[in-house]
């Protein structure tokens, strides 16, 4: 799972990020409401952890601009405000759920599993590419209607690919795609997945763009 969280407090933030990690979450923290929108453009997210008292824009605007913009990221907004009003703006807003500070982690990651499961059961329109159909709700790649097993991180790379068609990503990109900004991961990590895809779906289904990175290709 992939979350982003929004939160300017230093402290709570170093705490959430290290509770989501134990728990194999990939976190990416961002302390300012502006560039949440781009950021969940150009990556993918399972879900949104937002503050709702930021510095520059609170984070009933920031839920505002996302809905607004057809963003349909699950979202939990985080807040040390208990008023029922605040609870139905957020609810009114958009948010998915509403956790008041101070909370417990172990409350914090149910809220947040609770919402990844509801997200998953929505129906999702599935996309195709070629000969390549894929089923987002259901994790599920098919091959001229054949399902192909592949590993989580093939999934997610060949699913972003083809969700952003056209597109070319470095090889730095698809890093923090996959494993977050972050992540210690081996120089080649990106090929050896482009390397298993190719050999499942033929060499053209990924394509390399020279000294830039890689986009979707072909596949009959």
């Amino acid at each position: 799972m992939r979350v982003m969280l929004v939160e300017d407090d230093p402290l709570l933030g170093e705490g959430v990020v290290e509770v989501l990690r134990r728990e194999n979450i990939t976190p990416e923290w961002l302390g300012e409401g502006e560039g949440v929108c781009e950021a969940l453009a150009h990556s993918a997210f399972d879900a949104l952890i937002l503050d709702v008292g930021l510095p520059d824009i609170d984070g009933f605007e920031v839920l505002k601009r996302l809905r607004e913009a057809q963003c349909q990221i699950p979202v939990l907004m985080l807040t040390a405000r208990d008023g029922v009003e605040d609870r139905i703006r957020g609810l009114d807003g958009g948010c998915d759920d509403y956790l008041v500070k101070p909370f417990d982690s172990g409350e914090l990651l149910a809220r947040l599993r609770a919402l990844v499961r509801r997200s998953a059961g929505r129906a999702s329109p599935q996309v195709t590419h070629g000969l390549l159909s894929l089923d987002p709700a259901a994790h599920e790649v098919r091959l001229a209607g054949e399902l192909v097993p592949l590993g989580r991180r093939e999934h997610d790379l060949l699913a972003y690919l083809m969700t952003h068609p056209g597109q070319v990503f470095s090889r730095n990109q698809l890093v923090e795609v996959l494993y977050g900004w972050d992540a210690e991961v081996e120089s080649n990590v990106i090929e050896v997945h482009v390397h298993h895809l190719r050999r499942k779906f033929g060499s053209r289904v990924v394509a390399t763009v020279r000294h830039v990175g890689y986009r979707m290709g072909e596949t009959g």
